[in-house]
């Protein structure tokens, strides 16, 4: 089994209709699975569909 490494998410979600920035650190096998990560954990958290969600970059994290 792969083990899980920590990529850190960058980017910005809409409440109300103002986008704010946001930055998580999610545990994932790769970037593109940190991606969706991001979308289900800010969905299921705000009450956010998609569109509603960006990400502008997700970068490994290193060390720990």
């Amino acid at each position: 089994m792969m083990e899980n490494m920590k990529f850190e998410v960058k980017g910005t979600f809409m409440i109300g209709d103002e986008w704010h920035p946001y930055k998580k650190v999610i545990e994932a096998p790769n970037a593109v699975q940190a991606r969706e990560r991001t979308f289900a954990v800010m969905g299921s958290k705000h009450h956010l569909k998609r569109r509603y969600v960006t990400v502008s970059a997700v970068t490994a994290v290193q060390g720990e």
